[in-house]
């Protein structure tokens, strides 16, 4: 059996703090000790289900742990996990997961006069360099303070309120939405945004990708992801331990 060594950072994880494998021995295998983190996609097939991490990779688990955990297929997870074989029955890897953590996943939406009030435009704190696209998603890592009775909402909108721009990018408007409930408790939050609905623009003569954004530091403030960008996963690092499990703070 191949040792899963410290190539799999490279190889296994994408947009993810980096894991740490940790070996008890030096003998082919892995060990208890040893644990890694992704980032992906649950696909469910028949009974079973497996995490499509942003580099591509299958990784099935061949325990029941965590226990209790109900897969649906599409959600975007956090995971933390053990290795214990390498190729097994046609999966890259397979783990026994410590913890499996749901990300907020999203669609994008239409913007217009109906929606644009709930929708919000409230200024947000993006978490510098942590807004990245990775497995077909468009990720947003942020700080927020967290709500007292109301889930903040998160949105990824197509503008059909302003004027076309005609630069052959496609642009979107990271929204956010308080409802004016807000604690002086601040929590880290993390949100994906499925860009299938682009697919097609994308692979016509689109360039890429602009992400506008109202920032409570900088004002309005926007991104570029050319298209290259958003065909290459890049490697970028999210402290996955600040997250908080299914949170229910936003929607």
């Amino acid at each position: 059996m191949k040792k899963f060594n410290l190539l799999f950072v490279g190889l296994l994880v994408a947009l993810v703090s980096l894991p740490v494998l940790q070996s008890c021995n030096d003998d082919d295998g892995y060990s208890i000790g040893d644990i890694g983190q992704t980032i992906g996609t649950i696909r469910v097939t028949g009974n079973h289900y497996y995490i499509l991490s942003d580099a591509g990779n299958t990784i099935l688990p061949v325990t029941n742990d965590p226990y209790g955990y109900q897969p649906v297929d599409g959600q975007r997870v956090t995971a933390t996990f053990n290795p214990l074989y390498d190729n097994y029955q046609g999966y890259d890897l397979a783990v026994k997961f410590y913890r499996i953590y749901n990300i907020l996943t999203k669609q994008i939406e239409n913007l217009t006069e109906k929606n644009e009030e709930e929708i919000g435009n409230d200024p947000v704190r993006l978490i510098k360099d942590n807004v990245w696209i990775g497995g077909g998603y468009l990720n947003v890592y942020f700080v927020y303070n967290v709500p007292a009775r109301h889930a903040h909402r998160v949105s990824l909108v197509k503008n059909t309120l302003a004027e076309p721009e005609d630069d052959d990018y496609i642009h979107l408007e990271y929204r956010y939405n308080t409802y004016d409930d807000e604690t002086s408790y601040e929590r880290v939050g993390l949100v994906s945004f499925n860009l299938n609905s682009l697919e097609d623009e994308l692979k016509a003569d689109a360039k890429g990708i602009k992400l506008k954004f109202t920032s409570a530091i900088n004002g309005e403030q926007e991104l570029t992801f050319d298209i290259k960008t958003v065909d290459q996963e890049s490697n970028r690092e999210v402290d996955l331990d600040d997250l908080e499990e299914d949170s229910k703070d936003l929607e």
